[in-house]
């Protein structure tokens, strides 16, 4: 599982302008199972995702499709790490360590 940490490197007019394409990029990704959960960070300077892929290098060429990403308005931060604990909801989720 991914933690990823988008910050703005744009001022949010420049954000606002991709955030249908974003908005249309996060709903094709919400309908891979790839995205669990997102939303905006407060302050707004960026946004949080949930996402599951097979390894990093996938959610790196998933990311690197972000329209945001693309046109250099956001960097992203990736925090792998192993689920072992869920809420009931994820329990598909879940992983072992080994």
């Amino acid at each position: 599982m991914f933690v990823l940490e988008l910050t703005y490197t744009a001022p949010l007019d420049a954000v606002d302008a991709l955030l249908p394409d974003h908005v249309a990029w996060l709903d094709e990704q919400y309908g891979k199972g790839v995205i669990l959960a997102s939303g905006r960070k407060e302050p707004r300077d960026g946004g949080v995702m949930l996402a599951v892929a097979q390894d990093r290098a996938c959610i790196e060429e998933i990311v690197a499709g972000d329209p945001f990403a693309v046109a250099g308005v956001c960097a992203y931060r990736i925090t792998e790490f192993r689920a072992t604990k869920t809420a009931p909801e994820l329990a598909h989720h879940r992983q072992t360590l080994g």
